[in-house]
C-alpha cells in the first residue's frame, strides 16, 4: 500500500464490515465502520478519510446517495463502491457519479488491495497537487491512449469495465477525439483479444454498398457480384466489429443493424439463409443520437439497443492538461519517423498549445506537431513552427473586444479544412476519411465556408 490510511467502511452487512475491517487493519490501516449512509455522514462530519468504502445497496439511502454527498462535500476523500458480481450498470453509473473505482461480490483480498492501492495514490496525488510524469507512464495511459485529465480517466474506467461483457458499447464525442482508438482497446483488454478487430466506416460508403460491406453478397446478387463475398460482420466472428460514423445509416440499414444486434443472424445480400455472426459490436457517432431520434431521422428501438453502455470522449480543450503529454507523445513518434532530434517546446511554444481551441481535437494536434518536426530549424519546436492558425487564436482578438467563440472557431476550421484538401488534391473522398468526417458533413462545411469550386469553373477546367 501506498501509506497507512483511514478509511470508512460502509455496509449493512455485520460479515462484510467484518471481513473488510480485518483485512484493512492487517495492511497497517486505520478503519472505521457504519452500517448505513447516516452514520456514513455523521463519521464524515467528525473526521476526516482518505477513502470511503461503499455498498451500493443499503437500506434507506443507497450507496449512489453517499458517493453523491462525499464527492460534493469532501471531494478529496477518493469513493470506492460495492456492487453485485456482473452488475455493469452499477459499476457505470458509479465511475460516472465520480466512483475512484468498484469491487464486485464476492471481494477478492487481492482485489482489495489493488484498487485500495490506486485509491490511495490518487488521494496522494490530488491532496500534493502531483500527478502523472511526463513519460507516458503509470495511470495516465490505457493502451495506445493517453490522458492525465479526470475525464479520461473516467473514459479509462468505464473501458475497463465493459471490456470483458458482451455489452454493446456506443462512443460519442466530436471528430478526432480518438473513438477508433477506444474501441480498439476495449477490443485489446477484453476476452476477445486474440479475435479479429474489424472497422467500418459507415459514412464512406453508399448505402447500397454498405450492406454488402457489412453482411456480405451472394454471386449473381446485383451486377459485378462475381463471387459469394464475405461481409465485415463475418470477418468479426470470435472478436469485435466497430462501426464508426454509425449516424448516417438509412432507415433500411438501421432495420438490418437492429436484427443483427438483437438475433446475431443476419442474411447476405441476395440470400435467403440466416448467418449467424458472434461479434462484439461498438459503434460511434459524433452527431446527438438522441436529438435525431427526436427527429425521426434515427430510430428509437435502435438507439436504445446500442446505447446500453455509453461513452462520451471529451474534446481536447476541455482537457487542457493533456495536451503537454500528447504533444510530447507526438514529438517523440515523428522524431523517430523523420530522423529528427527535437528536444521539445519551447515555453511560449506550449503556451500557444494550450490557449488554442483545437476545432480538430488530438487528430489535429497530431497534425501540428508533424508539422512542426517536419519544418522545425533549431533543437526545439518553436512558435516559428507552428500554423498561423494556432498562433494567432491563442493571441485573442485583443483587450477589451471579443471575436466570440463561432467566429474564433471559423478561421481554424477553415485552414484545416482547406490544408487537408490540398494534401489529397481536393479529393473529397480522402479528405473526409482524413478528418474523420463523413462525405456529407464535409461538403456542407466546405460549402460554409466557401471552399466549393463553382460549377462553372469546374466544367471549363474539364473541357481543356
Amino acid at each position: 500500500m501506498t501509506f497507512p490510511a483511514r478509511i470508512l467502511v460502509v455496509d449493512d452487512d455485520p460479515m462484510v464490515r467484518k471481513s473488510l475491517c480485518g483485512l484493512l487493519e492487517l495492511e497497517g490501516h486505520e478503519v472505521q465502520v457504519s452500517d448505513s449512509v447516516d452514520g456514513a455522514r455523521d463519521s464524515l462530519a467528525s473526521s476526516s478519510f482518505h477513502l470511503v468504502l461503499a455498498d451500493v445497496k443499503m437500506p434507506g439511502s443507497d450507496g449512489f446517495d453517499l458517493l453523491k454527498f462525499t464527492r460534493e462535500t469532501y471531494p478529496q476523500t477518493q469513493v470506492v463502491m460495492i456492487t453485485g458480481f456482473g452488475s455493469i450498470d452499477q459499476a457505470v453509473r458509479a465511475i460516472k457519479m465520480g466512483a475512484h473505482d468498484y469491487l464486485t461480490k464476492p471481494i477478492m483480498d487481492e482485489q482489495v488491495s489493488l484498487v485500495l492501492d490506486r485509491a490511495l495514490q490518487e488521494h496522494h496525488s490530488v491532496e500534493t497537487g502531483g500527478g502523472f510524469d511526463d513519460q507516458g507512464n503509470g495511470e495516465d495511459r490505457l493502451g495506445s491512449l493517453i490522458g492525465r485529465d479526470h475525464k479520461m480517466h473516467q473514459v479509462f474506467e468505464l473501458m475497463k469495465i465493459v471490456a470483458d461483457s458482451r455489452a454493446t458499447v456506443l462512443l460519442t464525442g466530436q471528430s478526432g477525439t480518438g473513438k477508433s482508438l477506444v474501441a480498439r482497446e476495449i477490443h485489446n483488454h477484453s476476452l476477445r483479444r486474440d479475435g479479429p478487430f474489424v472497422e467500418v466506416s459507415c459514412g464512406a460508403l453508399p448505402d447500397t454498398l454498405l450492406e454488402s460491406e457489412l453482411f456480405g453478397h451472394i454471386k449473381g446478387s446485383f451486377t459485378g457480384a462475381l463471387t459469394d463475398t464475405q461481409g465485415k460482420f463475418e470477418a468479426a466472428h470470435g472478436g469485435t466489429i466497430f462501426l464508426d460514423e454509425i449516424s448516417v445509416a438509412s432507415p433500411a440499414m438501421q432495420v438490418k443493424l437492429l436484427r443483427v444486434l438483437e438475433s446475431a443472424e443476419f442474411q447476405k445480400v441476395g440470400g435467403n439463409k440466416n448467418v449467424s455472426v458472434d461479434a462484439r459490436v461498438v459503434l460511434a457517432t459524433n452527431n446527438d443520437l438522441e436529438g435525431e431520434v427526436k427527429r425521426g431521422k434515427f430510430r428509437e428501438d435502435l438507439y436504445y439497443r446500442i446505447q446500453v453502455v455509453t461513452i462520451e470522449l471529451p474534446p481536447l480543450r476541455d482537457r487542457v492538461g493533456d495536451i503537454p503529454v500528447l504533444a510530447q507523445e507526438f514529438l517523440r513518434a515523428y522524431n523517430a519517423k523523420n530522423g529528427r532530434h527535437l528536444a521539445g517546446y519551447s515555453p511560449l511554444t506550449m503556451h500557444k498549445l494550450q490557449h488554442y481551441s483545437w476545432p480538430g481535437n488530438v487528430r489535429e494536434l497530431e497534425n501540428v506537431v508533424e508539422r512542426a518536426v517536419i519544418l522545425a530549424r533549431g533543437d526545439q519546436v518553436t512558435v516559428e513552427d507552428l500554423p498561423a492558425s494556432v498562433v494567432t487564436f491563442a493571441e485573442g482578438p485583443g483587450p477589451g473586444r471579443s471575436a466570440g467563440l463561432k467566429a474564433s472557431l471559423a478561421d481554424p476550421e477553415r485552414e484545416i479544412i482547406e490544408r487537408a484538401l490540398s494534401l489529397h488534391n481536393g479529393g473529397r473522398a480522402d479528405t473526409a476519411e482524413y478528418l474523420g468526417v463523413s462525405r456529407t458533413t464535409l461538403y456542407h462545411k466546405m460549402k460554409k465556408h466557401r471552399l466549393l469550386k463553382p460549377r462553372r469553373a469546374r466544367k471549363e477546367k474539364s473541357s481543356k
